[in-house]
C-alpha cells in the first residue's frame, strides 16, 4: 500500500495525538471529581467513554484516507506490438472469397486494428516477393487502417520476406538470414505479435534480406544463403520468430477449391496452401484461423487472442476509509445521544 500524499498524516496524527490526550485528562479530571463528592464513577461511564474513542478513532481513519491510500493491483491487458503482414501477391485477386481475397483480408485486418485497445502499437507490413513495412508500430491505429486500405495486388509471393521484414519493424533492426540459414540472436520479445493474412502460397525463392526499422523494400525473391528454397527459408524465418518470443497468429484467406487469376496474360490456379501456414503458426507457438467465406474474416478480430502482460495499477482506497471513518463516527456519536438525547 502507498500513500500519495503522506504529509497530510503529520498534522492528522498531531490532532488525533492532542485530542486523545485532551479526553484522557478530562476523564481523570471528571473521575477525580466524582470521587471526592462521593459518587461511584464506575457506574454509567463506560458508554460515554467508548463514545469518545469511537469517534478519536473515526478522526484517525480519517486522517488516513486524507492521505490518498492506494493499492497496487496487478491489471492483465493486452499490450505491446502487433504487426499486421498482409500478403498483396497476384494469387491475392482471386475470386473464391467475396470481392477478392486481398479485398476481404483488408477488411478483416482493417477491422481487427480497430479492435485493438490504446495499449497496443499496430505496424502494417505488405508481402509479395519481397516486402515493405507500410506503417511503422505506433499507437495511431487510423494511420494503420489507412495503410492497410492503400494495399494493391502484385508480384508474387514470399512468406519468409513476410516474417524476417515484420520482425525488423518490431526489432527496429535489419533482420537477416545468415548465409547458412540461420537467424541472428534479436532478444526476447514477448509482448510482440505478427497477425499474417495469407493464402499460403509460397512462391519465394528464399530469403536473405529483411527490411530495416526504417520501412524500406526488401529485394525481392532474394535467394537465401545456400540457395534455400521458400519452403526451407520460411521454416528459418519461422525458427527465427519463434527464438525471439514472437508469436505468429496466421489467417488462411482463400479456399482449398481455389480459382483461377490472370496474371501477365497468363490464366493461373492458385488454392489456399492451410499446411503452410499452420506450420508457420504451430512453429512460433501461434494458431492458425481459416476463413475460407467472407464472412468467417469479418469474426478474426475476435478470434485472435494476443499476448497479455500484467501490470500494477495503484487502486485507490480514500473512498473506502472515508465510509468506514463516517461509520465510526456515526458509532462514537451514539452513546452521546443516547445519554443527553442530543448530538453535542
Amino acid at each position: 500500500m502507498s500513500l500519495t500524499a503522506p504529509w497530510l498524516l503529520v498534522p492528522g496524527v498531531l490532532v488525533v495525538a492532542a485530542l486523545a490526550v485532551a479526553a484522557t485528562m478530562t476523564a481523570r479530571r471528571r473521575r477525580t471529581a466524582l470521587a471526592a463528592a462521593g459518587v461511584d464513577v464506575a457506574a454509567g461511564r463506560r458508554g460515554p467513554q467508548l463514545g469518545i474513542w469511537l469517534s478519536l478513532a473515526g478522526i484517525a481513519v480519517l486522517t488516513f484516507a486524507a492521505a490518498g491510500p492506494a493499492a497496487s493491483v496487478p491489471v492483465s491487458r493486452a499490450a505491446g506490438t502487433v504487426i499486421v503482414a498482409v500478403d498483396v501477391s497476384n494469387s491475392m485477386g482471386a475470386t473464391d472469397v467475396t470481392p477478392t481475397r486481398l479485398d476481404a483480408a483488408k477488411k478483416a485486418a482493417a477491422a481487427f486494428v480497430a479492435a485493438q485497445p490504446d495499449s497496443v502499437d499496430v505496424g502494417v507490413v505488405a508481402f509479395q516477393d519481397g516486402a515493405l513495412t507500410t506503417h511503422q508500430p505506433s499507437a495511431d491505429h487510423a494511420a494503420a487502417e489507412e495503410a492497410i486500405d492503400r494495399l494493391k495486388v502484385t508480384g508474387g509471393t514470399s512468406l519468409a520476406e513476410a516474417i524476417l521484414t515484420s520482425l525488423s519493424a518490431i526489432t527496429g533492426r535489419t533482420v537477416r538470414l545468415g548465409a547458412d540459414g540461420s537467424a541472428p540472436d534479436l532478444g526476447y520479445w514477448s509482448s510482440a505479435t505478427i497477425v499474417l493474412f495469407s493464402d499460403g502460397e509460397d512462391g519465394g525463392t528464399g530469403a536473405n534480406t529483411g527490411t530495416g526499422g526504417s520501412g524500406g523494400s526488401s529485394s525481392g525473391g532474394s535467394t537465401g544463403g545456400g540457395g534455400a528454397d521458400a519452403a526451407g527459408a520460411t521454416e528459418a524465418a519461422a525458427e527465427a520468430a519463434q527464438a525471439a518470443g514472437v508469436h505468429v497468429e496466421t489467417v488462411g484467406v482463400g479456399t482449398t477449391a481455389g480459382a483461377t487469376v490472370e496474371v501477365d496474360g497468363y490464366r493461373l490456379h492458385t488454392a489456399l496452401d492451410e499446411d503452410t501456414l499452420k506450420a508457420i503458426a504451430q512453429t512460433t507457438g501461434g494458431s492458425y484461423h481459416p476463413a475460407s467465406q467472407a464472412s468467417e474474416l469479418d469474426g478474426v478480430a475476435s478470434a485472435i487472442d494476443l499476448r497479455r502482460t500484467t501490470q500494477h495499477e495503484d487502486l485507490p482506497l480514500a473512498g473506502a476509509f472515508t465510509a468506514f471513518a463516517v461509520l465510526l463516527l456515526a458509532a462514537g456519536a451514539v452513546p452521546t445521544i443516547l445519554r443527553t438525547g442530543r448530538v453535542a
